[in-house]
């Protein structure tokens, strides 16, 4: 019983520290040119039974099951943050990056792989199927904080959001097809189909159901709007597996509804699952590094194979893929270059790789290090040098001068009361009114105003300008009516003093 209770407190030791090993590696990553993605599989496998020893992981159902889990929270938290406003111009490109650009990537790298491993055809194109789409994992975390045209960054959040479906669907089709050699193509094609589209309306659902349940419920806490999310987070998951449609699509679809919903306590929220979904990201990583044996991935037959499918990934299979899937649409020579580039590979592959493994086809071990390898290569390589080749390119946006403001309140019970912020420009109504010549609805509040960086206490003859951050203190009852009135413009003030003086 005493020596059960040290090993647990040891376990718990080490799990503790690697966590702020993980943490503390994130503020070195950016210094040493490296994605932090990269630096936690390196944890990983450093502390693993193939380096330091200190733990021993080799169980593929556990690893398979956290990836998943994992991935399910880190695309929630990047669609709630995706601003529909950005994503809808580019929804066109995207789905066709994130379905045909697929298909292509995965048919190039299959004929690749079946010559340089010397596999079967249909291992071969297995292979291609788990490599074929980016990972949003890597790519939410590599574009955070970059300056990158707003039009390239949501078509690869989009892109890398809409993609799996496409990944999942070829993988477990190969995977069949080998194992069984009973999989009708009629029958593949029906379950794609029901897959992209039962799982796009289950997401539309839960997320306006989501919406409508975080904006109707009366919490204790604001603590508990955040796990309130969660929760239908993994009920999107869970309720479009029961129906067999892809469920990581369901939860990204449902999270950009309720990103673009005028949620209550949203920062609570916002921030909440932003922390959330960086552990989810250190955790999967880290077991993952620990799953794989260095020893067997670091082999020089493994590494030189994994250089050349990468090679043909990297800098063959992504720019045909891109530049054809593009063809109909909108962009450039040098924003096609970026988006092949940028093509980044990360936990999906890596996850989707645990398949075969669990499928009990004979050349999983090999496609595993192989994979592994690729998105090793794909995280060092394309992760550390984007913003350079945005650079390169032309494709960067100056840094903005003015600061990010945000206020968060603590937990006010049942009071029903929360802070709005909203930023004045020069078309709304209020720019150059003082604050007793608004018409504020009662229960409405302006509690600061923000200009320039600095902080204004408001009275009222405080006159408001352009650029203003204004931070307001309002109940939910009349939370609609204020927003009326902020988002109303000078044109509609125009014309109604003309029918009055009429």
């Amino acid at each position: 019983m005493i020596e059960e209770m040290i090993q647990s407190n040891q376990f718990i030791t080490l799990i503790a520290l690697l966590l702020i090993m993980s943490v503390v590696v994130t503020k070195f990553s950016s210094r040493l040119g490296v994605p932090s993605l990269a630096l936690f599989i390196g944890v990983g496998m450093l502390v693993g039974s193939d380096g330091l020893d200190f733990l021993s992981f080799n169980n593929a159902e556990v690893a398979q099951m956290v990836g998943i889990l994992a991935l399910i929270v880190i695309l929630f938290e990047g669609g709630i943050q995706t601003k529909w406003s950005s994503i809808r111009p580019v929804a066109g490109p995207s789905v066709t990056l994130a379905t045909l650009g697929v298909v292509l990537t995965s048919g190039i790298v299959g004929i690749a792989a079946k010559f340089i491993l010397g596999v079967s055809w249909l291992e071969a194109f297995l292979l291609g199927s788990i490599v074929g789409s980016t990972d949003a994992a890597a790519v939410f975390a590599v574009l955070k904080g970059k300056n990158i045209r707003n039009k390239l960054e949501a078509t690869l959040e989009g892109e890398s959001g809409t993609n799996d479906p496409m990944a999942v669907f070829l993988t477990i089709s190969f995977i069949q097809v080998i194992t069984t050699n009973e999989a009708s193509v009629l029958g593949m094609v029906g379950s794609f189909f029901w897959q992209m589209g039962g799982g796009l309306i289950i997401g539309i659902l839960l997320g306006y159901g989501a919406s409508f349940s975080l904006n109707r419920i009366n919490l204790d806490s604001s603590g508990l709007y955040p796990i309130f999310a969660l929760g239908f987070a993994f009920l999107t998951y869970g309720a479009s597996s029961l129906f067999q449609a892809s469920g990581l699509l369901a939860v990204y679809v449902a999270a950009v509804i309720i990103g673009n919903t005028d949620l209550a306590y949203r920062y609570s929220i916002v921030r909440f699952h932003e922390g959330f979904a960086w552990m989810a990201q250190i955790l999967m990583f880290i077991l993952l590094g620990l799953f794989v044996y260095p020893s067997e991935v670091f082999t020089l037959t493994v590494m030189i194979d994994g250089l050349l499918i990468s090679a043909v990934l990297i800098l063959l299979a992504r720019p045909i893929a891109t530049c054809l899937s593009l063809t109909f649409f909108n962009f450039n020579w040098k924003e096609k270059t970026f988006l092949s580039w940028a093509g980044l590979r990360g936990a999906v592959p890596i996850v989707l790789a645990i398949f075969p493994m669990l499928s009990g086809i004979e050349e999983s071990p090999l496609i595993f290090n192989v994979v592994f390898f690729i998105v090793l290569v794909s995280t060092v390589v394309q992760g550390s040098t984007i913003t350079w080749a945005a650079d390169r390119l032309g494709l960067t946006l100056e840094k903005t001068t003015n600061p990010i403001h945000s206020l968060e309140l603590i937990s006010m019970g049942k009071t029903n009361i929360e802070m709005m912020e909203y930023e004045v420009n020069e078309k709304n109504f209020v720019a150059g009114h003082t604050l007793e010549e608004l018409d504020l609805p009662d229960k409405a509040l302006i509690s600061a105003i923000v200009r320039e960086g600095e902080v204004i206490t408001p009275f009222g003859q405080s006159r408001i300008q352009a650029g203003d951050t204004l931070y307001l203190m309002v109940t939910k009852r009349v939370k609609k009516q204020l927003k009326k009135l902020l988002e109303q413009k000078v044109e509609v003030e125009k014309e109604s003093n003309e029918k009055s003086r009429a």
